[in-house]
């Protein structure tokens, strides 16, 4: 029996198996993960993401045993901060989850991010295709807590969870950046801390700032929820918050859109890394690249002069 195959039966080794090797690209498994395409199921994806400390995991952990509460089968993908040495995340894949660990219904897999911006490890996408294929629904996908740059998770999930904590000098910072316009789901964990009033009140004011929807379509206001995550206080409110959103994009006939949107932004990513990756095969384009990278390196070039005359040479 084939890999695929063994994934779609469920089988925790090929899982597993799975996983590392879209993480490390292996071309032959991508290759039929991609045959595979057609079949995959469409669960869910929930997004958690939010500044260092705010408490992700644990909120992460909490939401998981609720969903199981409810019979469903959890797939997490955790992208973890690289180690600076051998690029591997620093966590273990069941680390910050391991009363989840004798569950055979909730796979969580950590994942290093490998220095990447935007908090999502390479791979992730894949990694969420994977749980699919094996019948995880919902997947929810807990990102490396760098604050602004956490954008990219709008892209990938259909609900994105921004986690704020009160007295957090990052929670502020985090809604002078612009975060807040990713976040359908506001959540102040650690709410029995001093400071939570004043923080949901930052919130409402940063959401006036949020941009409008295009013309003829309606606006979603993200719900504030209070949790304490460490005592399972506020998460069935969580869970409804992020069932509205979903009833809201199937309302108004958006939860298409929002895929359509991602297999997109997939499209540029990939089709961004192969680009690069040709010209790091040898021949006259690396040759050239080369090149240009020591003028823009010296500061003889701009970069946007040097990506000009690379696509007048490969006639792109």
């Amino acid at each position: 029996m084939d890999l695929i195959s063994r994934v779609q039966g469920r089988e925790i080794r090929a899982i597993a198996r799975a996983l590392t090797l879209v993480e490390n690209g292996d071309d032959a498994f991508t290759m039929a993960l991609d045959a595979a395409f057609a079949e995959l199921p469409h669960p869910e994806r929930i997004g958690i993401t939010g500044p260092p400390g705010s408490g992700k995991s644990t909120l992460t952990s909490a939401l998981v045993k609720a969903l199981r509460g409810q019979d469903k089968r959890v797939g997490v993908v955790a992208v973890d901060p690289s180690s600076p040495f051998s690029g591997g995340a620093l966590l273990g894949d069941r680390l910050r989850m391991s009363e989840h660990a004798l569950d055979d219904d909730v796979f969580v897999r950590s994942m290093a991010s490998r220095g990447r911006f935007g908090g999502l490890a390479i791979g992730s996408e894949d990694a969420c295709d994977v749980l699919a294929l094996a019948n995880f629904d919902p997947v929810i996908v807990e990102t490396v807590g760098v604050g602004q740059s956490e954008v990219d998770i709008a892209s990938l999930a259909d609900t994105t969870v921004v986690v704020l904590t009160p007295s957090a000098g990052d929670s502020v910072q985090a809604l002078k950046a612009g975060i807040m316009e990713i976040a359908e789901v506001v959540v102040i964990n650690k709410a029995d801390r001093d400071g939570a009033e004043r923080l949901e009140e930052d919130i409402k004011e940063a959401m006036e700032l949020r941009p409008m929807p295009p013309e003829g379509q309606p606006m979603w206001q993200p719900p504030i929820v209070r949790t304490v995550a460490t005592e399972n206080h506020g998460i069935s409110d969580l869970l409804t918050a992020i069932a509205q959103h979903r009833t809201f994009l199937t309302g108004n006939k958006l939860l298409s859109a929002v895929r359509q949107k991602r297999a997109e932004s997939r499209l540029h990513d990939l089709a961004g890394a192969a680009l690069l990756g040709s010209l790091k095969a040898g021949g006259r384009a690396q040759g050239l690249f080369e090149s240009l990278r020591g003028r823009v390196r010296a500061g003889t070039m701009s970069p946007r002069a040097a990506v000009k005359e690379l696509l007048a040479a490969l006639s792109l």
